[in-house]
């Protein structure tokens, strides 16, 4: 896939933006924090990113998912295999079950294609068919968070439960750059939006889209000025307003 762009948005907090999702890579020393990997055939993508840093997969600490969807997840098994020994994959234990395969909760093909009249969604629906997005990606070793609070991991990332999405979606606040990671809860743009701005995706894409509008009141209590969305741009400006930007926009298409 194309070549990404990595901007540095506060000290060790690095955004990256791939074609058409995104990744966050927390550095500390010699050892980075990864935040989701993008398709499948992002992977050159998501290594290309790290080297531009200085890094090396094999110096990633550990592995931090939002959620099980294919864009998230889908280059994390060729990357961590050629980095030595595989580094730890930490999301909710909701969503761990989600990832093992014993469940899906995502858009299907023929979601897709029911919705091929809407804008965007043509070449969108052409793109995934080279990004991946067809195959049934699993991680089998991913486990739950090792513990409540701040990781002992690069950045010193803390887990937000936001469930609807999916029913096990995470988004990661990193309290000391005043930065959020919202994952598919919060984004700000995407291929068939419309266009950029704090919003919700549409609703076919989310497992239960009431919760999803639910959790924006989690993210709208948190303490953080950047957000980092798995689509779009980086958003500068209270969580809070983004949040209540998006619910507002939920309820004009409704």
């Amino acid at each position: 896939m194309g070549t990404p762009t990595v901007t540095e948005v506060a000290t060790g907090v690095h955004f990256v933006e791939g074609d058409a999702v995104n990744w966050i890579v927390l550095t500390e020393g010699d050892a980075v924090t990864l935040v989701d990997g993008g398709y499948p055939a992002d992977v050159d993508a998501v290594r290309h990113s790290l080297d531009v840093l200085g890094y090396r997969p094999d110096q990633i600490a550990a592995v931090l998912v939002t959620h099980g969807h294919v864009d998230h997840i889908g280059s994390l098994p060729a990357l961590l295999s050629g980095a030595g020994k595989p580094p730890p994959v930490y999301l909710s234990s909701t969503e761990v079950r989600h990832v093992h395969g014993e469940y899906r909760e995502q858009a299907t093909p023929v979601d897709v294609v029911r919705n091929v009249f809407r804008p965007g969604f043509l070449p969108w629906s052409l793109y995934l068919l080279r990004a991946g997005a067809a195959k049934h990606v699993t991680l089998p070793a991913a486990e739950a968070f090792p513990a409540d609070g701040p990781l002992d991991l690069p950045g010193r990332p803390v887990p937000v439960l936001t469930p609807g999405h999916t029913s096990g979606h995470t988004c990661y606040l990193v309290p000391a750059a005043g930065v959020i990671v919202t994952g598919d809860t919060l984004v700000t743009g995407h291929p068939t939006a419309a266009r950029q701005g704090p919003q919700l995706l549409l609703p076919l894409f989310h497992h239960d889209a009431a919760r999803t509008v639910e959790a924006l009141d989690t993210l709208a209590g948190l303490d953080a000025d950047v957000v980092l969305p798995g689509h779009g741009p980086a958003h500068r400006g209270p969580v809070r307003q983004a949040a209540i930007r998006a619910r507002e926009q939920w309820l004009a298409r409704r």
